[in-house]
Order: structure tokens, then sequence, then C-alpha cells
């Protein structure tokens, strides 16, 4: 039974709009960097690769300490363990008033990145939990979307704040969007409580399960699949239709309200059809998407009014996708675990976020920028036949329960792959 009342209008319960403002304050920190880098390596004197490197310890930061955390804070109430967290990220962030040093930067993003390893799964763990068993794909789905409001939003006025008001100015805002999260969530998210007593070796045993292993690696090769593409959007898109940079952001604007709707579609398929039908429709689409991109690349230059609608669509399977993972990863470990492999989905997305901006870079350089929707759409199958394969490990006396009983406080609809 959920721990707080669904909300029977049309807008979102209280609860589920402090958690969304959570991810967006989350997400919005961590890429903001990339629109103020110049402005940053001159002001602490250090050259652009050196302040990129800022980026790159807070993804790996978030992805190796998320799962301790998780399991390190299984006890803590949910809401206590977050707020706390929103405090340290808050305090991080405006610390960057008072920075005069590279060391001293890289220090404060190292204690805002072990924030966010906290926070994100906790916030999303947090929706599971209060959502009502009809609505917990959609619930997700509308924090994910925070992630996405983050590259449409928040990275475009980070910049905007950065070019007006220095370089500083981006991580006042990343503090200011954590504070504002940390009230509503102090006013609108209910207590949850801890996860009962149980030893820490018994906590990780589920997550050793090959089933559960085959779901992250499934989300790792889905998002590697989006990233490779997406980091390089902008040579690819100058390629395939000349695109100018005034283009570019109108279009990336675009992609990122198509990447909402996504991700709000992706939760109630979830909901309706289960995990399984819901990865199938997003890889199935993203492939088709990809492979349109690809073809236009092959027979460039391209025009936009044929372009703009594949990247639309490719941008809301690939947002489709983890309201899935997250569905499924939760059926597998069971209610107990939840915070836990929450974690551990963060961390196979940050993993994959690597992987792909690193594939693609070597390809672009290789093979041009034609070869990334074709390797993009390369691992969408991959990423289904690993995803099936996690569905057909749930049945057996090892295996959790199903979907329709293991998600956390309440069911939701069978899963059917």
């Amino acid at each position: 039974m959920s721990t707080t009342s669904p909300s029977r209008g049309r807008l979102p319960a209280p609860w589920l709009c402090a958690l969304t403002l959570c991810a967006f304050a989350l997400q919005t920190d961590d890429f903001v960097i990339a629109g103020v880098l110049p402005a940053l390596a001159r002001g602490l004197t250090v050259s652009e690769a050196a302040a990129g490197q800022l980026v790159t310890v807070f993804s790996v930061l978030c992805a190796v300490a998320a799962p301790v955390a998780a399991v390190g804070t299984a006890r803590l109430p949910r809401r206590t363990l977050l707020t706390t967290a929103l405090t340290l990220f808050c305090l991080a962030n405006f610390a960057v008033l008072g920075v005069r040093s590279y060391a001293a930067m890289l220090v404060l993003r190292v204690l805002a990145a072990l924030a966010a390893a906290v926070a994100l799964p906790t916030t999303l763990a947090a929706a599971a939990g209060l959502a009502p068993p009809e609505r917990q794909g959609r619930s997700l789905a509308t924090v994910m979307a925070g992630l996405t409001g983050a590259v449409v939003i928040g990275v475009p006025a980070g910049t905007w704040a950065g070019a007006a008001l220095g370089w500083r100015a981006p991580f006042v805002l990343g503090g200011a969007l954590g504070l504002a999260a940390l009230l509503f969530v102090r006013a609108a998210v209910p207590e949850l409580p801890p996860a009962p007593a149980v030893p820490l070796a018994a906590r990780l045993r589920p997550l050793g399960r090959p089933a559960l292993l085959f779901a992250l690696l499934a989300a790792t090769v889905a998002v590697l699949g989006n990233l490779l593409l997406q980091t390089y959007l902008a040579p690819f898109l100058h390629d395939l239709s000349g695109v100018s940079p005034g283009t570019l952001g109108l279009l990336l604007a675009v992609t990122g309200v198509a990447g909402i709707a996504g991700a709000r579609a992706g939760g109630t398929l979830v909901d309706r059809r289960g995990a399984g039908a819901a990865f199938l429709t997003a890889a199935v689409v993203f492939a088709a998407a990809t492979a349109g991109l690809a073809l236009c690349a092959a027979l460039r230059p391209a025009p936009l009014p044929l372009v703009v609608p594949l990247l639309v669509v490719w941008a809301a399977a690939a947002w489709a996708v983890p309201p899935a993972v997250q569905a499924r990863v939760l059926a597998l470990a069971g209610p107990a675990h939840g915070p836990q492999v929450l974690a551990l989905t963060s961390s196979a997305v940050y993993v994959g976020a690597s992987l792909g901006g690193a594939l693609g870079g070597r390809l672009l350089a290789a093979q041009g920028p034609g070869a990334l929707p074709v390797a993009a759409a390369c691992c969408a199958p991959v990423a289904l036949l690993l995803f099936t394969a996690a569905g057909r490990r749930t049945a057996g006396p090892a295996a959790a329960p199903p979907v329709r009983d293991s998600l956390p406080l309440s069911p939701p609809p069978p899963d059917a792959p």
C-alpha cells in the first residue's frame, strides 16, 4: 500500500514535483560546466582539457560512489538522507564563490559529486516508494523528465548566467536550485521508513544475480548507443545538413522536449504493458530512427524537414528506456533493495555515458560523423537481447518474485517481455 494518497487531479502530487526538482538540480549541476568551460579555464589559469576533467571527476565519482552509498545508508530514513545530501550539494556549489585555485575547485566538485551520488538514487527510490501501484512507472518517468529538463532548460540557463555574470554564476545557480529542492522536499515529501535491519552480506546478495546484471548491462548499452550520437550531435548535424550553431540550439531544445515526452510515454507503457513491452518498443523505435539518420548521412546533404522528425523520434525513444530499466531492476531485487539497485542503475547510466562519449569520439575521428548513427542503431538490438535475458532469468527458485509482486510498497501491472 502506498505511503501517500495518489493525486486524483491532472497535476502531479507535490512530493513528485519536489523529487523532480531534485533531479533537475542535480543533473543541471553535472552538465553546466560545458557551457562555461573556456571562461572557467581562464579563471583558474588551467587548460580547457584540465577544466574538462572536472566533468569527468563528477561522473566517475557518481558512478562509483552511488552503489556504495546506497548500501551504507540503507538504514537511514529516505527524506532525512535526501535533505542531508542536498545540504552538502548546496554548500559545495555556493562555496565556488570563494574559489581561487583549481585544487580548491576540484575538492568542491568531489563534494558535490558525492552528494549527488547519494541524492539521485534516493530521489528515484523515494518516487518508487511513494507512488501508488498503478502509477509507479509514470512517477519514475516524471522524475526522469527532470533530468531531461536539465538539458533543455538548466544547462542553457547556466550558460547564459555564466556569460552574463562570470563562470561562477552557474554553480551559484546550481546551489540555488538545490536549495529550492531542499525546501520543497522538506515541505512536501513524507518520511519513508528505512529498510529493515539486514546484514550487509544479505543486502549485497541479490545484486549478484545474473538477471540483475543483464538488466544493468542493457541500461549501459542503451545509454552508450544514445550518448555516442548525442555527445557529437553538433558535428553530425553540421555534416548532415549544414546546421549552424543557432539552429543547433533550437534543435537541442526540440529534442529535449521530445525526450521529456518519451520518458513520460515510456513510464505509461510500463504501467500498462510491463517493463519488457516498454523496453522492446523503445529499442525498436530507437533503432528505426537512428537507421533513418544513418541513411540520411549516406545521402547527405539531407533537408532539415526530413532530419528533424527523425531526431524527435530518436530522442523520445532514448528517454523512454530508463523507466523500463528501473521497473525491471526493482522487480529483480525486491523492495528491500530498492535504493541499492537504483544506485547501481545510476552507475550503469554514468558508465554508458562515459563509454558512449569515448567510443563516439573515436568513431568520429576514424570514420567521420556518418558512423555515429550506424553504431547507435547497432546498440539497440544488443541492449534488447540483454534486457530480454534479464526477464527470462526471473523464473526459478533463486530469482526475485515477478514484477507484479516485487516493486516497492505495492504491486504494478504484470511484466510482459
